[in-house]
């Protein structure tokens, strides 16, 4: 019902508003697979989440050439195949890959380590080549850490907290956003995949953002990212011209107030796309 709720929010009709041509591939499936049960036992789906991943990874090679994929969801989960299949056609054009993960959570849990069982705390996991992943397809190409970028974290646990202190992501949390401003650890970031000619994949999740302004997301974590917080996030994104593709998860509509937050989510993708209230021309320092 995600991508259904988008559409209905008008995701085309906005993209294309701004001079840009829209192809809407249709909603996909997950392959049928078979999978030997994870040892943990609270694992749910896995051999659904396993068939997802394979689909979305070949989407992602596929689109790819041919614009900017936008894939829309559904859980962070898609994230596994989304990210990997990008990963993976950025190792074909020779170019780095970079992830900025805007969330309030790191999903950089593994099946063997989550305690909640739901995978959509995994894909960072999974694209970073951590171990537990048997049943998944095997990476094209590993995502290093270094080149990841999580923006807007407030719920990370223990287990998470053990494996981040191990890894070279770099770590936004809201405390850092309160104290410093979005815009100086965004832009250093920026500045770091321009300087390598990187090609860049935006996961945007709903819970970046404060409950109070999108409430439709089944794992609300109070202290989000405001509308204008969010909205810089994008115009800077946009202005950088680094994107290359961009997950729009964890949208439920059922939990939505009359399109409050899909409309929301619309309105930040056209600001990566360009929209804007004013133009700010850059000023002749000569």
């Amino acid at each position: 019902m995600g991508p259904d709720a988008y559409r209905t929010a008008g995701i085309a009709e906005a993209i294309k508003e701004l001079g840009h041509t829209v192809e809407d591939t249709g909603n996909l499936s997950p392959k049928e697979v078979s999978v030997t049960p994870s040892s943990n036992s609270l694992v749910h789906k896995l051999a659904e989440n396993v068939g997802w991943t394979h689909t979305l990874m070949a989407a992602a090679q596929d689109a790819a050439p041919r614009g900017m994929p936008i894939f829309l969801g559904g859980d962070h989960a898609l994230a596994a195949g989304t990210v990997a299949g990008m990963a993976a056609y950025a190792a074909d054009q020779g170019r780095p890959f970079f992830a900025l993960w805007l969330d309030a959570h790191s999903d950089i849990h593994t099946p063997e380590t989550t305690n909640s069982g739901n995978l959509h705390g995994t894909p960072v996991g999974y694209v970073t080549g951590r171990p537990g992943f048997d049943a998944y397809p095997p990476l094209p190409a590993k995502v290093d850490t270094r080149n990841i970028c999580m923006i807007g974290l407030r719920s990370v646990d223990a287990a998470e907290h053990a494996i981040l202190s191990e890894a070279d992501v770099n770590l936004v949390d809201m405390r850092r956003i309160d104290e410093e401003g979005i815009s100086a650890p965004l832009n250093a970031f920026l500045d770091q995949v321009g300087a390598v000619n990187g090609m860049l994949h935006v996961s945007l999740d709903v819970d970046f953002l404060d409950p109070s302004i999108a409430p439709a997301v089944g794992t609300t974590v109070p202290g989000g990212a405001t509308v204008r917080e969010g909205h810089l996030v994008m115009e800077i994104l946009s202005d950088s011209g680094l994107v290359s593709s961009l997950d729009l998860v964890e949208l439920n509509p059922f939990l939505d107030d009359r399109g409050k937050t899909a409309n929301l989510m619309v309105d930040l993708t056209a600001s990566l796309l360009g929209r804007r209230v004013f133009d700010r021309p850059t000023k002749d320092k000569s």
